[in-house]
């Protein structure tokens, strides 16, 4: 069985909410320096663009929130995977501009339920097929390590944009 939260490596000392809630501007600085001109540009063969990257977070961002209300929802509720490659073939078609929009306000809506949530909730149990048993919490804290895993690696893509 894999770790329950596969980006918890990327998690720092600040508040999860805090985390959650800075993505967005985050990712519209990011997208800035790496400048509209290169966001349409993969960084190697096989790589994501960064416009990309953005489309997957705001993938990622339906998916937690529909797992979210599951789990809420639904007792011993066991949370459907996807194959992201898959999801990522209707990526070319999706600019950075479109996907930062799509992420900011479904991130925002998510947002609205974790801060309403039920006192609790974040005990609330949930069965991920790949990764066990894991809570409400779980799904909330690996946002925050995934929104972090691909900060960084926008990050490094502005970094080189910015030496051009």
């Amino acid at each position: 069985m894999t770790e329950l939260n596969p980006y918890a490596k990327f998690i720092d000392s600040r508040p999860i909410a805090e985390i959650l809630a800075s993505t967005p501007a985050t990712l519209e600085a990011l997208a800035d320096a790496i400048g509209v001109d290169r966001l349409a540009v993969a960084p190697a063969a096989g790589k994501w663009t960064p416009a990309e990257i953005l489309s997957h977070l705001a993938d990622c961002e339906i998916a937690f929130g529909f797992r979210l209300r599951q789990t809420l929802a639904v007792d011993n509720h066991v949370i459907q995977p996807f194959d992201q490659e898959k999801w990522a073939a209707t990526y070319p078609g999706i600019t950075a501009q479109q996907a930062l929009a799509a992420f900011t306000a479904m991130r925002e809506w998510n947002l609205i339920l974790i801060r309403n949530a039920p006192q609790g909730s974040s005990k609330k149990p949930v069965t991920h097929p790949e990764r066990g048993a894991m809570t409400f919490a779980t799904i909330v804290e690996t946002m925050a390590g995934h929104d972090l895993n691909h900060i960084q690696q926008l990050q490094k893509l502005a970094e080189q944009a910015q030496q051009a």
